[in-house]
C-alpha cells in the first residue's frame, strides 16, 4: 500500500479532490490531506476527513503537531506528494521556494517525488509568469500534469481545467512504478523525458522585415503569437526545440532555444544552421519579395510627384529548400495564411513544397495578431477542420500531434 500525501489547493477544482481521494483509497492506497486556506474556502476537512479516514492537516500553527516537528514528518512519511488543485498562485510559491503555510513549507522540506496537476483560468495558464514557474519547478524535479482544455467556470475557454480524476490516480501510480506509461498519453504528463524527449524540432515564427531604406522595409502583420505558442508546447512535451524568431517581442517561451532574425535571408541562413532536426514546423510568415538594392539612405520626396523606382525580387522559399534538401526533416510541417480558397490553396502548396503536413487558416478576419485561430490540417491523405480556438490550443493539439506521427515514423 503506497502512502499519498495530498495537497489540496484554493480553486473550484478543490471539488474534484473528493474523488481523487476515493479512486486512491479504492486503488489501495493510504491518503493524507493538508487543506490549504484557499482551499478550504471549497471543501471542509470534516469531507476530506470523512473520505480519507486520516486526520486532515490545515496549519503550519498546530501546537501538538509542531512540537513533534508535524511538517517534517508529513513531508517524509509519504510516498508521492500530490498537489491537486494546484493554483497559479501555489506553483508560483511552490517555484519561489517559499515556506508561508503548512503546504510550501512541507514541499520545501519533502524528499519524495511532488506530482502537481494545475488548475486555473486560461489565461493565467498561457501567462509567462506562470510558465516560467513551471519550467523552474520540471527544472527542480517536479511533475507537472498538462492541464485539461474545455469549458471552465468562468466561462473561458482552452487549457486550464484540472485532469480527470481518473488522470490523476492513473499518473500517480505511473509515478510510483505501479502502471506502464500508456501509449496515447498525449500531454499528460508534461516534463523533460516526455514524448518528444530526445528530439529535435525546429520552428520558425513571426514575419520577416525587408527593407527599402533605413526608414522603410516590406512586411506583414504576423504576431508571432502562434509560432511561439507551437514552440513552448513542443518543449512541454519534451522536445529540444529551435525558434528561428522574426522581429517581434514576445517572450521566448520556457525551455526554448531562440535565434533571432530581420529578413527572409536570415531566416533561411538560420534554418540551414539550425538542422538536422526531426521535425521543422514553419510558421513563420516569410515576406515573398524583398527591394533589388535597399537605399542606404531615406527616400525622401522631391516635390515633383516622381515615385520612386521600387524593384522586387523574390526572397528564398525556406519550406520548399526543406522539402528537396539533403536534411529534410523526418516531419516537414508548413503554414499557409489564406484569405480565400482556403483549403484548395493548402493543398496545392503541400504538393508544390514538399511538406508532409499544412495547416492552413484564413487570415482575412483578425487572426494575424489575434488570440484565437481556426486552421484546417491538410496531408495527402485527408484534410481535418479544427474548431475555433485559442491559438495555446491550437499549439497544444498539433505539438500531440507531432509527438503521435514520430513515434510512427521510423
Amino acid at each position: 500500500m503506497s502512502r499519498i500525501l495530498l495537497i489540496v489547493g484554493g480553486g473550484i477544482a478543490a471539488y474534484k479532490a473528493c474523488e481523487i481521494i476515493r479512486l486512491l483509497r479504492k486503488g489501495g492506497h493510504s491518503v493524507r490531506c493538508v487543506l490549504t486556506e484557499g482551499g478550504s474556502h471549497f471543501v471542509t476537512p470534516m469531507t476530506l476527513a470523512a473520505l480519507s479516514e486520516q486526520e486532515v492537516h490545515t496549519t503550519l500553527w498546530d501546537l501538538k503537531d509542531e512540537a513533534e516537528m508535524g511538517h517534517i514528518q508529513l513531508s517524509r512519511q509519504a510516498d508521492l506528494v500530490l498537489v491537486a488543485p494546484a493554483t497559479a498562485d501555489l506553483l508560483a510559491r511552490m517555484a519561489g521556494g517559499l515556506a508561508n503555510d503548512l503546504a510550501t513549507t512541507l514541499l520545501l522540506a519533502t524528499d519524495k517525488p511532488v506530482l502537481a496537476a494545475p488548475a486555473m483560468n486560461v489565461r493565467m495558464w498561457q501567462h509567462p509568469a506562470t510558465q516560467r514557474n513551471v519550467a523552474q519547478l520540471r527544472a527542480d524535479g517536479v511533475r507537472i500534469m498538462a492541464p485539461d482544455e474545455g469549458a471552465m467556470a468562468c466561462g473561458e475557454f482552452g487549457p486550464g481545467r484540472l485532469p480527470e480524476p481518473t488522470a490523476i490516480v492513473a499518473e500517480v501510480e505511473r509515478q510510483l512504478g505501479l502502471a506502464p506509461a500508456p501509449a496515447d498519453a498525449v500531454g499528460q504528463i508534461a516534463a523533460p523525458g516526455a514524448r518528444l524527449a530526445g528530439k529535435h524540432v525546429l520552428v520558425t515564427a513571426g514575419p520577416t522585415h525587408e527593407p527599402i531604406d533605413p526608414v522603410r522595409y516590406i512586411a506583414n502583420r504576423s504576431s508571432g503569437k502562434q509560432g511561439f505558442a507551437i514552440a513552448g508546447a513542443l518543449a512541454a512535451l519534451g522536445a529540444r526545440v529551435t525558434l528561428v524568431a522574426g522581429p517581434v517581442s514576445l517572450p521566448t517561451p520556457p525551455g526554448v532555444s531562440r535565434i533571432d532574425v530581420e529578413t527572409a535571408r536570415e531566416m533561411h541562413a538560420a534554418v540551414d544552421a539550425a538542422l538536422p532536426a526531426d521535425a521543422a514546423v514553419l510558421v513563420a510568415a516569410v515576406a515573398d519579395w524583398r527591394s533589388d538594392g535597399a537605399a542606404e539612405q531615406k527616400i525622401k520626396k522631391d516635390g515633383t510627384g516622381t515615385l520612386p523606382d521600387l524593384r522586387l525580387v523574390e526572397n528564398p522559399d525556406i519550406l520548399a529548400g526543406l522539402g528537396r534538401g539533403s536534411q529534410r526533416p523526418r516531419l516537414l510541417i508548413g503554414f499557409a495564411a489564406e484569405t480565400e480558397n482556403v483549403v484548395p490553396h493548402a493543398q496545392a502548396k503541400l504538393a508544390r513544397k514538399g511538406a508532409d503536413w499544412i495547416v492552413a487558416n484564413d487570415v482575412s478576419g483578425d487572426v494575424m495578431g489575434g488570440e484565437a485561430n481556426a486552421v484546417h490540417l491538410v496531408s495527402a491523405a485527408a484534410v481535418e477542420t479544427w474548431e475555433h480556438m485559442p491559438k495555446q490550443a491550437v499549439a497544444d493539439r498539433l505539438a500531440a500531434r507531432i509527438a503521435d506521427a514520430l513515434e510512427n515514423v521510423s
